[in-house]
């Protein structure tokens, strides 16, 4: 293919620009043999490489059916009883056995960009290993709500944590030759009607938590494609929105890469378009003809297509150009990866008397319990689900690691996820009643979560509940190991004494598990999400899903922990908990310079020492209290964190560097980031409610004003000495006084004086003042900004 990209779109009929622009059947774009340009390849997923033989590259014609197949893979034909009994290539419209990595909100409890640029690199070579140009993937639309059907693919209710992570899977994958897709922009935040619904959200809350995240990892990976959304945001269909895909994509971020839409996820194609959409996925012909029709009638400009067609021949000259046909990808190393990864990210919640790790010189027999124990549940449902190309199970890991020197007992107890089995159940309770300690492992409901559908409740199975009940009745040392799409409510937690989550950590989790309950590893993970008590406490309650089609996020910023923290609510695990083997001292706070202006850096070092008995890795994560001012403000907000692991009573620095512009808010009557003035204290802790470590830093910036009207009070006005000025002299054009004495005179006035400049001028001191000369007094104008 040439890159001579003006000579290539210049040779392009208009027929052509559209099918380059469009998809060529599910998961192809267009070839234009005439002119060399090939197609490329593209696919799920999130967290592993879902390659369908018969959708990529069968000769028969795909149906719409094919595409529901996608969408609606249930995860339990891939690893659970279903798998089994029929082989999983059978059941998953035969897509090959790939990496099946920790889903986004396990992977993101390990909070170490550099274990997750590893994945992306792996996904990459498997990526390369099938011949797929594009992965479609990340994905990071806040968890909002824990009922979202989609988040289990999520990172984090964070922006930063968010935008980190996905940055470095983004270069992990980029770096070998694969495009990355970063999906979906914007603001999909539930899987209700979320082709239908419009998400209505206040200016600060869209572009300081629903977009942040999008700008921190295009910022730091500049992914080679995005994706489009399914749904409105504030009354404008995404794949649609010129303010959105333009203005501030394109525009404000700088971003150059191919705008990609959601498959079917657009209405109107000539729209699209021109709004910044560029390639309609899949293959739609009703959309092609559109497209063509508006062209033909000067309704989208042929430079508009040759812009998107440009950006799709780029495309594809990169993907070409860093293809590799003799990639082989080494599956078994892979294997090991998401072991590790699964290992670092799940998180202990509970470890009461020191329960775990499980020794010899404590331990003699355990009891294990429960179906996910033999058929583990390690993903979600939908379009990412993948066919693991190994799956450790959590019992045969459990029994491998112990050895001989326990006494292993396994009981299902639960061996249907619908109804209780009482001869199962008995089972259970006296193999736990004459061991020493029993492993409980339990579940939500396979195939709750996925797309199309949220949860309807955060309780993991009622079979499985009263499996806890019945063990933790005859055996006082409990450890459950819950896996879970997202957050649920636990109150079973005090029947417990130690608690592993796992979220859905991929075709490792077995191992992983099992090596962390005996000590092999030391569990380091932390949330990325806040599990409340209750779902009636969580922030999106209120205003969930939504009516009449629209979903307000009535909570605005309060998203997640920013919203525990405002309402003074104690949460059952906070953001950024987890429990370790060792403990970790810090100290040695540095933060340099402690008075900054709005361009400057802070640079923060801190001392971290493992104090415990075993190797571990500590998360710092800084927090950072914003000045109280004009806006309303979160209690605190994550800025930055790192990851440092240490031998037993080794210590490390750890150093962290923000610019001071990160500490910006988006101001909704300036529309525009700025940074306040005055005193912020930034807090270091092992969660958003465990500070360690605390400093202060003074921030200098500019005065910001905004617009001022004729409703404005004078109070407002005399703050703003460049309108002040011109309101002054207007007064005394018309009252002949000397400004000096009209300026005391409003200055004396302005506490007291209630009403708007308009009537305060006319009514109170009987000056003739046209409105309209009011109103152009008071305009920003370029001196008023310095």
């Amino acid at each position: 293919m040439t890159t001579n990209f003006t000579g290539l779109i210049s040779a392009l009929s208009i027929a052509e620009k559209v099918e380059l622009l469009s998809g060529s059947g599910l998961w192809r774009t267009a070839t234009i043999a005439r002119l060399g340009i090939p197609g490329l390849v593209m696919t799920d997923g999130t967290y592993g490489v879902r390659y369908s033989r018969a959708q990529i590259d069968g000769d028969e014609k795909w149906s719409m059916d094919d595409f529901l197949n996608v969408v609606g893979q249930h995860a339990g034909e891939v690893t659970g009883e279903e798998a089994t009994r029929g082989g999983s290539e059978a059941l998953f419209s035969p897509s090959l056995p790939a990496t099946c990595f920790p889903n986004g909100s396990s992977l993101a409890c390990c909070w170490d960009t550099e274990l997750v640029y590893r994945m992306g690199e792996a996904l990459g070579r498997e990526c390369q290993h099938m011949g797929v140009g594009v992965l479609l993937g990340p994905g990071i639309n806040i968890r909002r709500t824990p009922l979202a059907g989609r988040g289990y693919e999520y990172y984090a209710e964070d922006p930063v944590v968010s935008g980190e992570i996905a940055a470095a899977l983004i270069n992990g994958l980029q770096d070998q030759g694969v495009g990355a897709c970063l999906k979906h922009f914007a603001a999909n935040n539930s899987e209700y009607r979320r082709t239908e619904m419009d998400s209505v959200i206040a200016p600060r809350a869209l572009h300081e938590i629903y977009l942040a995240g999008f700008w921190r990892a295009i910022r730091k990976s500049a992914p080679w494609t995005l994706m489009s959304s399914y749904n409105r945001l504030n009354g404008v269909q995404t794949s649609q929105d010129p303010g959105l895909l333009t203005d501030i994509l394109r525009n404000q971020w700088g971003y150059d890469g191919l705008v990609m839409s959601d498959w079917y996820g657009i209405k109107d194609r000539p729209a699209s378009l021109l709004a910044g959409n560029d390639l309609a996925m899949p293959e739609e012909h009703t959309g092609k003809a559109a497209l063509r029709d508006a062209i033909a009638r000067g309704e989208v400009p042929v430079e508009a297509v040759d812009q998107a067609c440009l950006r799709m021949l780029k495309l594809v000259d990169k993907v070409e150009r860093q293809r590799r046909p003799d990639t082989r990808a080494d599956f078994q190393a892979h294997h090991r990866l998401a072991q590790t990864l699964a290992a670092e990210s799940i998180v202990l919640l509970k470890n009461d008397s020191d329960v775990l790790p499980l020794t010899a010189e404590k331990v003699k027999t355990i009891a294990v319990c429960g179906k996910p124990a033999q058929y583990p549940v390690i993903q979600g449902s939908g379009c990412a689900t993948t066919v693991p190309w190994l799956l450790d199970r959590p019992l045969d890991e459990i029994v491998d690691v112990a050895g001989e020197a326990f006494e292993i007992h396994y009981a299902v107890g639960t061996p249907r996820d619908d109804a209780d089995d009482e001869q199962a159940l008995a089972q259970a309770v006296a193999q736990a009643r004459t061991a020493d300690v029993a492993i409980v492992f339990v579940s939500t409901a396979v195939g709750e979560d996925g797309e199309n559908g949220d949860r309807k409740d955060l309780d993991i199975l009622p079979s499985h509940r009263r499996l806890i009940d019945a063990v933790a009745a005859v055996q006082p040392k409990v450890v459950v190991v819950l896996a879970n799409s997202d957050a649920v409510v636990m109150p079973w937690l005090g029947k417990c004494s130690a608690l592993l989550e796992t979220f859905f950590a991929g075709q490792g989790m077995g191992r992983a598990v099992a090596e962390l309950l005996f000590g092999l590893r030391n569990p380091c993970g932390r949330l990325t999400v806040t599990v409340p008590n209750t779902l009636e406490e969580t922030p999106a309650w209120l205003n969930y899903p939504g009516e009449g089609l629209r979903h307000y996020y009535g909570e605005g910023l309060f998203v997640g922990y920013r919203y525990y923290d405002k309402r003074q609510i104690t949460p059952q695990f906070p953001f950024g908990f987890g429990l370790s083997y060792s403990h970790f001292s810090w100290g040695d706070l540095q933060v340099t310079p402690q008075q900054a202006d709005a361009q400057g850096r802070l640079d923060i070092s801190l001392t971290v020492t493992n104090q415990g008995p075993m190797a571990g890795k500590e998360i710092v994560q800084l927090y950072v209290t914003p000045p109280s001012g004009e806006l309303i403000r979160e209690v605190q907000a994550l800025k930055a964190f790192a990851c440092i692991r240490l031998a037993p009573g080794e210590s490390g620095m750890v150093t962290l560097s923000i610019p001071v512009s990160e500490l910006a808010c988006y101001h909704p009557a300036l529309e525009d980031w700025v940074v306040e003035p005055g005193i912020y204290r930034l807090r270091l802790g092992k969660s958003s409610r465990d500070s360690q470590l605390e400093a202060a830093v003074s921030i200098t910036a500019a005065p910001h004003f905004v617009p001022l009207r004729d409703d404005n009070s004078l109070q407002q006005l005399i703050q703003q000495p460049g309108p002040f000025s011109r309101v002054v002299a207007l007064v005394a054009r018309h009252s002949q006084l000397p400004e000096a004495q009209i300026r005391a005179r409003l200055q004396a006035l302005a506490p007291d004086m209630f009403c708007g400049l308009y009537v305060a001028l006319t009514a109170f001191l009987g000056l003739e003042i046209d409105r309209g000369a009011l109103n152009a007094a008071l305009a920003a104008s370029p001196e008023d900004h310095p």
